[in-house]
């Protein structure tokens, strides 16, 4: 298999997948959706590479998967049920070194709405300009700095909350 060369529209989409892959898991909160919002992403951008405009390939890209990731969720239960039959044979993810600040790092990340954690996971895991997640989520710039603002409080104040322990006073 030829690897496209980096300047071509498949090269750039290529250098984008590790991104991409990211912020797929964390619109989903799932690695297996991840990954299907992903494939599904990546076909959508090469079969409409005639629409796009030069620009901004990354803004995109991005637009389209966040446009996947909602009209998937119309119409769809929020978690899916799998029978105890079915689930016999799913791989068991390697656990991450240290399981409870794992968990409650996600369960902080998980605790905030679908807005304010895809504009989270833009700026601070991917790196994206304020203007860049504006265009690509289409919403005002005040907005991405709004949302962003109180997921950062809100993961803070979460994990802040979690790192309490009550100790008994002696009589």
């Amino acid at each position: 298999m030829k690897i496209p060369a980096p300047e071509t529209f498949e090269g750039q989409i290529l250098a984008l997948l590790p991104s991409l892959r990211r912020y797929s898991r964390s619109l989903t909160r799932s690695d297996a959706d991840g990954e299907d919002l992903l494939q599904d992403c990546v076909e959508k951008v090469l079969t409409r590479r005639g629409q796009w405009r030069g620009l901004n390939l990354r803004g995109w890209v991005l637009t389209i998967m966040t446009n996947l990731y909602r009209n998937g969720r119309r119409g769809k239960t929020r978690d899916g049920l799998v029978e105890l039959d079915a689930a016999e044979n799913l791989a068991v993810p390697e656990p991450p070194a240290d399981p409870l600040e794992r968990a409650r790092l996600d369960d902080a990340l998980n605790s905030l709405s679908e807005e304010h954690r895809a504009v989270l996971m833009l700026v601070v895991i991917e790196g994206y300009t304020y203007g860049e997640v504006a265009a690509a989520l289409d919403i005002p710039i005040g907005t991405v700095m709004s949302r962003l603002s109180r997921a950062r409080r809100r993961v803070a104040e979460r994990l802040k909350a979690d790192n309490i322990i009550t100790l008994r006073r002696p009589k």
